[in-house]
């Protein structure tokens, strides 16, 4: 079994900001909103918590020599570093994780986030994912 480096402490607080400001999110909203509502109350309280990221950025695939706009579009990428997928579902499924693998592949970042916010506890609603 292959041994990965782990995560950088820097990366592994910036994900723990990330889900506390995802639990504040879900405790005042709760279930059942458009996943867009949620990203943008997590947005504000990325930006109330100082934090760095980029919102609904593009993904180009580079294929051979050229580039393909193939509309990928990433929720949300914190500090640079760490990919963080948003969803408002009844459940996640496999093609979620893979969609968020996808990012992590094509940003060269390790660490991702997949949030689901449509939970009635969110302790049940996010997975931590290392590559």
């Amino acid at each position: 079994m292959p041994e990965f480096e782990p995560i950088p402490e820097g990366d592994e607080k910036l994900a723990k900001v990330v889900l506390d400001a995802a639990f504040r999110v879900h405790t005042k909203l709760g279930p059942g909103l458009l996943e867009s509502v949620y990203e943008q109350c997590l947005c504000h309280e990325l930006l109330q918590a100082r934090i760095l990221f980029q919102s609904q950025l593009m993904l180009p695939i580079q294929y051979d020599q050229i580039v393909i706009d193939a509309g990928l579009r990433l929720d949300l990428l914190v500090g640079e570093r760490t990919v963080v997928e948003l969803k408002a579902v009844e459940s996640v499924l496999p093609i979620h994780k893979a969609q968020l693998f996808t990012y992590l592949k094509l940003t060269k970042c390790r660490l991702g986030l997949l949030l689901n916010f449509n939970v009635p506890q969110f302790k049940h609603g996010f997975t931590r994912v290392v590559c």
